[in-house]
Parts: structure tokens; sequence; C-alpha cells
């Protein structure tokens, strides 16, 4: 099957860089598997459940988004127990320390990858209950 995305030029050369130098064969095996890693990841985050501890990562673009990660964050509050801030020129990191139930996180997580300007979410699970 064949279809098409759009994907900003310095994204696809680093892309292209990044399956060639590990030998694969094409573009589209790379893709391929850049999908079935993200499907196994999102597998993972829906299959938790109870109270889970975790870390979650990520960075975004200061002055595009602050204001909306900090709404998500006063929304979650009941699962985020710390935060952790830093800036990179006009991207920050952020870290959040979270209990609390696997939906609320889940949720979380969800509504933080939402953001165009989140370049990217990262979960790390630390205890599963």
């Amino acid at each position: 099957m064949r279809t098409s995305f759009n994907i900003p030029d310095d994204l696809l050369a680093e892309f292209d860089e990044t399956w060639q130098s590990e030998g694969l064969d094409s573009r589209s095996r790379g893709v391929r598997e850049a999908m079935q890693e993200y499907i196994e990841n999102h597998a993972r985050l829906e299959d938790l459940e109870g109270d889970v501890i975790v870390i979650i990562s990520f960075d975004y673009e200061h002055e595009a988004v602050i204001e909306n990660i900090h709404d998500v964050q006063h929304q979650f509050q009941d699962v985020i127990t710390t935060t952790n801030h830093i800036h990179e020129g006009e991207w920050c990191l952020e870290t959040l320390f979270c209990s609390g139930s696997a939906s609320r996180v889940r949720d979380l997580t969800y509504r933080l990858r939402n953001f165009d300007a989140v370049s990217q979410v990262k979960l790390m699970l630390l205890v599963e209950q």
C-alpha cells in the first residue's frame, strides 16, 4: 500500500541518515520498523493497570505551548508529584514524576503528545502495583 506523509525536511533528512547508517534496504523498511515500535509502545501504555509510578519526560517550544502545558499539569496534579524544568535555547525539557492510577497517567501522556509544539513524550515505568 502506498501512502504519503507531511514531514518536515530536517526530520526526514535525519531519518534518512539513521536508516541508512543502520544498513536498512530502504526508507520504507525504516518507516515500518518505526511504526511497529510506536504500536508496541502504545500497547505497553494501554496495558498498564492499577497504580503506577512513572517518569514522563518531554520537550517543547516554550513560547508556543507553555500556557497549555501548565493548564494540563494543573488538571493532572492528582498524579503529578514533582516537576523538573530546564531551558535549552527556545526549547524546554520537562520531567514529571507521577504516582497514581494508570488510567490518569495514560490520559496525561496522551494529552501531552497532542500538542504540535511538543516534540516527543517518553514514559518510563518504575512501579506497577
